[in-house]
């Protein structure tokens, strides 16, 4: 990321603070989201960093903000009447807690975070209090909220992966030998609680899956025994390691070569993995799920990244299509259904790279709705260096 893309950053976000001078329009949006100012610019607004330095802790945040900025932009073109508020949740001048405070908030009818893992609750129970949506962008997790009709969440949890993985297995390698190679961890058991959970409530014939435990530092020899030369392994990665993760893609590809059957079924962390295009993990089959997949054909993505080409010499990032699809999204469906916004949040209107197909959550001791969350997931491929969706 070049410096240039914090000059022209920081002109969208003066334009941005400056619209809320303006009178009180029709509808207001908060977006919260990590992007470091006070560290990278000191009092007198000189950037803090050497000339060609950037900082990579900034990225995410601000990439996000590049995406959610298009979209704003897009919209004003519409002269849809907006009034938007940017909080910067690394501001060392206000906590999140007394952003959430900020007069400037009280009135709002729709916030978007990129959050933390302790900011959530924090989120949610605004949302909850003000009755207003609050779209989690980033993270799979609820935080612990319950009992809140207004808390998105566009990342699916732990749990919904494993169970579309559980489906997928069964739909596509129900006749395979199924072997899940894990090590030991509290999220390791956690995952296999949800496969074992899904398998007493499935539909269809549950699956039969081995376990295998290996330390670290496992070798070829301790998975070659799983593997043969006539029937397909499917080798599930029962953990969220990424660095376990790529060591036994790596080991699988080994034995391919040997000419033993096997396909590698990983944890949705591995969509941060850039290793699998390297040579050595060739011949293997990678699988994977992820809510976020945009194979960046339709004509948004190609004007985005045209965008980016011409004023940032850059690519986009997928935090940046993020931002985008976000505010979007769920802007146009407060402006269709207004008043009755929050209990459409559902619809599936407005869908600009991917489907999303958000659901409510529903708590099985009281069976009262918890919060809502994203359920779509898409399975994609690494085959030879080249990724591709596989549903």
């Amino acid at each position: 990321m070049k410096i240039q893309t914090w000059v022209l950053f920081l002109s969208f976000f003066l334009v941005q603070t400056a619209g809320a001078q303006e009178p009180a329009p029709k509808f207001k949006i908060a977006i919260f989201a990590p992007l470091y100012l006070d560290s990278a610019f000191d009092d007198q607004s000189e950037y803090r960093y050497a000339k060609n330095t950037f900082p990579k802790f900034i990225n995410p945040g601000l990439e996000f903000y590049e995406g959610a900025q298009l979209a704003l932009d897009s919209l004003n073109r519409e002269k849809i009447n907006l009034d938007v508020q940017v909080f910067d949740t690394r501001s060392v001048h206000q906590t999140v807690q007394q952003q959430l405070a900020n007069a400037s908030v009280k009135d709002i009818n729709l916030l978007i975070a990129y959050c933390s893992a302790n900011e959530v609750k924090s989120f949610a129970d605004a949302g909850l209090q003000m009755n207003i949506p609050v779209i989690n962008v980033n993270l799979p997790n609820d935080g612990g909220v319950t009992g809140n009709p207004y808390y998105v969440m566009l990342n699916s949890t732990l749990k919904t992966q494993c169970e579309g993985i559980y489906r997928h297995i069964q739909k596509f390698y129900a006749l395979d030998r199924l072997i899940v190679f894990r090590k030991k961890g509290v999220l390791e058991d956690r995952i296999k609680s949800y496969f074992d959970e899904f398998a007493k409530n499935t539909m269809g014939v549950p699956l039969k899956l081995k376990y295998i435990d290996l330390t670290d530092s496992f070798q070829v020899n301790q998975l070659s025994p799983y593997l043969d030369t006539l029937q397909n392994t499917l080798c599930i990665a029962g953990s969220l390691d990424e660095n376990f993760g790529k060591r036994l893609a790596l080991q699988l590809a080994v034995l391919k070569k040997q000419n033993l059957k096997a396909t590698v079924m990983g944890m949705p962390t591995w969509d941060a993995i850039k290793d699998f295009t390297r040579p050595e993990y060739r011949g293997i089959e990678i699988v994977y799920s992820t809510p976020f997949y945009n194979p960046r054909t339709d004509k948004v993505s190609q004007s985005i990244t045209n965008t980016f080409n011409t004023r940032m010499f850059a690519r986009p990032s997928d935090m940046v299509m993020r931002g985008y699809e976000t505010v979007w999204r769920f802007v146009k469906l407060m402006l269709l259904y207004k008043a009755d916004f929050s209990s459409n949040i559902t619809r599936k209107e407005f869908n600009v790279f991917r489907e999303m197909d958000i659901q409510p959550v529903l708590n099985k001791q009281t069976m009262t709705l918890d919060y809502f969350e994203n359920k779509k997931l898409f399975f994609l491929k690494w085959q030879d260096g080249i990724i591709k969706s596989v549903n």
